[in-house]
């Protein structure tokens, strides 16, 4: 039951890359690994999934999900609009699933007062980051007039 382990070097020899182009991989989420003391180490299958090839035939799969979701939101000046994205992305910096990481970007438009939210990732982070823009929008908390925190 033991699976073949690459070390950084010797995926970088395979592939023909820089071992700082493999470390980045790893470090962006694009290539699993497991760090063993100060060393990383990828399996076949996750360096198979990152070169595009077959995973071998056998037990079933996991059903993977991935959602996309806009949000548009009005009415909200640029001070805000920072505010509110720091907190998301801090939210995305801070999911617990490297495999699968939370793609946010944010862009606001200050001629239109409106900001909108790009979120790329699985059903229940995507959740998690709608419940707390919702949670931010219609509690009473300061957070985008700026008067959070008493200061």
């Amino acid at each position: 039951m033991s699976e073949e382990m690459f070390s950084v070097e010797q995926v970088a020899e395979r592939l023909g890359l820089h071992v700082r182009t493999v470390r980045g991989y790893i470090r962006a989420g694009r290539l699993r690994a497991v760090r063993i003391g100060k060393q990383y180490r990828i399996a076949r299958a996750d360096l198979d999934a990152l070169t595009g090839r077959p995973a071998p035939a056998g037990g079933g799969a996991a059903v993977e999900v991935e959602v996309s979701s806009i949000l548009q939101i009005d009415g909200v000046d640029r001070a805000a609009a920072d505010r509110l994205a720091t907190l998301v992305l801090a939210t995305a910096n801070t999911n617990h699933q490297p495999a699968h990481p939370l793609r946010i970007q944010t862009v606001h438009d200050e001629e239109r007062n409106r900001m909108k939210i790009v979120i790329l990732g699985g059903a229940s982070a995507t959740a998690d980051v709608l419940r707390l823009v919702d949670a931010v929008l219609d509690g009473d908390n300061g957070l985008l007039t700026g008067e959070a925190g008493g200061a």
